[in-house]
């Protein structure tokens, strides 16, 4: 396979000021593209864009919170005016505001969901817009979370979030494909700020942080790594490698890389006429119900000292 080469292209990154957004954007400017930076503080995204010149790569940053319509027009507008035109799309910008439900306000939710499902909506949108005008394809790259495909307590806004953000790329990839748009949703899973607070990884990131290396148990085991790790499959679904591919959601940490399934129906019973109540009841447990499905994302597995 010859070496992903993404020369010419240009790319907005959302929320790419630090972790794994400035991940992905370095990854993209690594591979040739030329990157706007978006963050909401200005000192943070003109250091993620040093970062990225000192580098090598070529980028700009555009400083505004995404979720509205305005926002989004930015930082296509900014694509387009700095390099001529737009090719890769990466909404990564969120926040978190975690309680569990009766706890949670009407501004924890809407918070959450005006960045992460709204900012996602309102960039994607844009960028469709500018890339059917170009008419030469291109890429949106959707972040979505495990939380968004098991659920995750004390995160209704999130988790709520994030699975629509894996069903609005399932239905754009079908929406955008004559436009040889290609949609999917990429769900990492790495040290950051929204992660390292989890007790059991708590030791051996501060541990990476210290120059230790996280052991194959947490690599391979639960899929967990670096942001660097996961940045990896954004230049590729951003290339021609990649141009088959959409309507995914793909897992991506440490050393693993997945392919999460959609849901579906997994069983089925029927009743002539129809059901009642009671023939549901006295059938539920030895039909459809026999395997219930498990929910939230399983606690990592800690081998025994």
């Amino acid at each position: 396979m010859p070496p992903i080469d993404l020369t010419g292209k240009a790319a907005v990154v959302t929320g790419s000021g630090r972790g794994l957004g400035l991940a992905y954007a370095h990854a993209l400017a690594a591979h040739g593209a030329s990157v706007v930076v978006n963050d909401i503080d200005a000192a943070v995204a003109e250091q993620a864009v040093r970062s990225i010149t000192e580098a090598g790569g070529t980028a700009v940053a555009e400083v505004v919170p995404v979720g509205t319509a305005e926002a989004a027009d930015r930082l296509v507008g900014r694509a387009v005016r700095e390099f001529g035109r737009l090719d890769v799309l990466v909404t990564n910008a969120g926040i978190l505001r975690d309680k569990v439900l009766w706890k949670m306000t009407d501004d924890d939710f809407d918070a959450v969901v005006t960045t992460h499902l709204r900012g996602t909506f309102t960039c994607a949108r844009a960028a469709a817009v500018r890339l059917r005008e170009q008419g030469e394809g291109g890429t949106l790259i959707l972040v979505g979370s495990p939380a968004g495909q098991r659920g995750n307590f004390g995160q209704t806004n999130y988790a709520a979030a994030k699975a629509g953000i894996a069903a609005m790329a399932r239905t754009w990839s079908m929406e955008l494909a004559r436009a040889h748009i290609t949609v999917n949703a990429i769900v990492p899973v790495a040290a950051t700020a929204m992660t390292e607070t989890i007790p059991a990884f708590a030791p051996y990131v501060e541990a990476m942080r210290g120059g230790a290396p996280l052991p194959d148990f947490l690599r391979k085991g639960e899929g967990f790594g670096t942001p660097e790790d996961c940045a990896v499959l954004v230049p590729f679904l951003a290339s021609e490698a990649a141009r088959g591919i959409t309507g995914q959601a793909i897992g991506i940490g440490g050393d693993k890389v997945a392919l999460w399934s959609h849901p579906q129906e997994i069983r089925a019973a029927y009743a002539d006429g129809g059901w009642s109540p009671e023939a549901l009841a006295d059938a539920w447990h030895t039909s459809v119900g026999a395997a219930p499905q498990t929910v939230g994302i399983p606690a990592p597995t800690i081998p025994e000292a």
